[in-house]
Formats: C-alpha cells, sequence, structure tokens
C-alpha cells in the first residue's frame, strides 16, 4: 500500500486584513490578523464586557434597597407583598443585575469601539463614536422617560380602572418585572434616531425618503407602542406611540442637517 495522502494537506486559512488596499488613504496602518487571533480578541474582549457587568451588578446590590425604592416610587399607595419564601432575594437579584448593565454599558459599547474600528474607514470611525455616545445617552433618556412618564401613567390608568372592585396589593416580583420590562423597551426603542443617522450617513436612506414614509411610521410607532408595553393600556400605548414617532421626526431633522453639512451640497 501507498504511503501517499490520497489528497492535499489542508492548509490554515490565510490571515484577515483588516482594512483595504495597501496605501489607501481612507484606513491607515492596516494590519492583517489571523482568524483565530481575531475570534481569541472577540472571546477576551465579550468576558471583559460580561465581568463589567458582574461588578456593577455587584455593587449594585449591595445598594439594592434604595434602587428598590427607587422604582416603587411612581407605585404611590400602593402595599407590595412578599407572596414566597425568598421571592424578595430574587427580585434584588434581577434588579442589581439590570442595574449592572446600565452601569456597565459605557464600558461594553467601548469593548464593541475597540473591536471594529480597526477595519473601518476613516469616515465611518467619525461616524461611529458619536453613533455610540448617543446611543448612551437616549437609552438613559429612554429609561428616565418610562420611570417618569410611562409608568406613572399606566398605573394610574390601572388602579383607577378596578378602584370600586379590588384593593390594589401587588407582588412585588410582578410590579418589578412590569416596571424593568417596560423600561428596558423604552430605552431599546429610543434608538431610532441613531439608526436613522447612521443609515442617512452612509448614504442608504435620505431624509425626504423617510419623511415620506411618516405614515407607516405612525402606524408602526402605535404597533411598537401595543407590542412593547407589557400593560397593554392605552395611555402607556399612546405615550410611547407618540414618543417614537417624536424621535423619528428628530431624527429626520439630524439626517437633513447631516446631508447640508455635506461639503459640495448645494
Amino acid at each position: 500500500m501507498s504511503d501517499q495522502p490520497d489528497g492535499p494537506a489542508l492548509k490554515p486559512p490565510p490571515p484577515i486584513r483588516i482594512g483595504r488596499p495597501p496605501g489607501d488613504p481612507e484606513l491607515p496602518n492596516e494590519v492583517e490578523m489571523p482568524l483565530v487571533d481575531h475570534l481569541e480578541e472577540l472571546r477576551q474582549r465579550v468576558l471583559r464586557s460580561l465581568l463589567a457587568v458582574v461588578i456593577g451588578a455587584g455593587v449594585s446590590l449591595v445598594a439594592v434597597k434604595p434602587l428598590v425604592r427607587m422604582l416603587e416610587a411612581p407605585a404611590q399607595g400602593i402595599h407590595f407583598l412578599q407572596l414566597a419564601p425568598g421571592e424578595f432575594l430574587f427580585v434584588s437579584f434581577k434588579v442589581a443585575g439590570y442595574t449592572g448593565l446600565t452601569l456597565a454599558l459605557p464600558y461594553v459599547l467601548f469593548q464593541v469601539l475597540a473591536f471594529v474600528l480597526p477595519g473601518l474607514t476613516l469616515r465611518e470611525r467619525r461616524l461611529i463614536a458619536p453613533a455610540v455616545a448617543g446611543s448612551a445617552v437616549l437609552f438613559l433618556a429612554g429609561l428616565v422617560f418610562a420611570w417618569w412618564a410611562l409608568i406613572p401613567a399606566a398605573l394610574r390608568f390601572l388602579v383607577s380602572y378596578g378602584a370600586d372592585v379590588v384593593e390594589p396589593l401587588w407582588s412585588i416580583e410582578r410590579y418589578l418585572d412590569f416596571v424593568l420590562l417596560l423600561m428596558l423597551a423604552t430605552g431599546l426603542a429610543f434608538q431610532l434616531p441613531v439608526l436613522q443617522l447612521l443609515l442617512g450617513a452612509l448614504g442608504l436612506v435620505r431624509w425626504r425618503t423617510m419623511l415620506g414614509a411618516w405614515r407607516w411610521v405612525v402606524l408602526s410607532s402605535a404597533l411598537a407602542g401595543a407590542v412593547l408595553t407589557p400593560s397593554t393600556d392605552p395611555i402607556t400605548m399612546l405615550l410611547l406611540g407618540g414618543a417614537i414617532t417624536a424621535l423619528f421626526l428628530i431624527g429626520v431633522a439630524l439626517v437633513a442637517l447631516a446631508e447640508n453639512l455635506k461639503p459640495g451640497t448645494p
């Protein structure tokens, strides 16, 4: 029998070039990195991000009772019950986890930037940093808007609806699930202007095209308000849908401003 292999030996994949051909002014200082090194870098950054979330959650767990009191503030006059042994303990871990994720968000975004920036052109790099900063600010604004406007409006409607029939005694776990889910959904919905600005800056959509689709946006905002609102009450749905529509119009204005500031724009 022959000792020769049946086919050619497998070779490792070629290094991945981060960027464009050498000498491209849009992407200086390009480097080559094997695929394995890319995956290792991604793994390291994911682990660092998870560690930051865990540290943030640990710090939040120390002050979880003041955090819970702050989340209970919109439900004025409501008495909360612990319906099972250890319910508040598990609720504390949940609140600390959400808070840790929020606190670690800037560091997580930094890790994402550090991973993707070497492969972007100079023009794309100039877009990413403001977009990520704006995304973090809008996410926090969404959390504040939900806590200040959406949650009190929803609770007033839900309490007054059955006030003459039932006495409101709520489970602390069910209440905080409602509050945390609504705040998270609102924070994500507030990312709309950032998405619009990126699409417009990359030349994928112009502001006139966005504005021309306003009817579909109003309909989509109403549907999003119905889907993202855990209470399904009309007051909260209208408030969230109106906020999404207003954010869309702000995004259109930002895209129009960006187009007017481009060199050579008439």
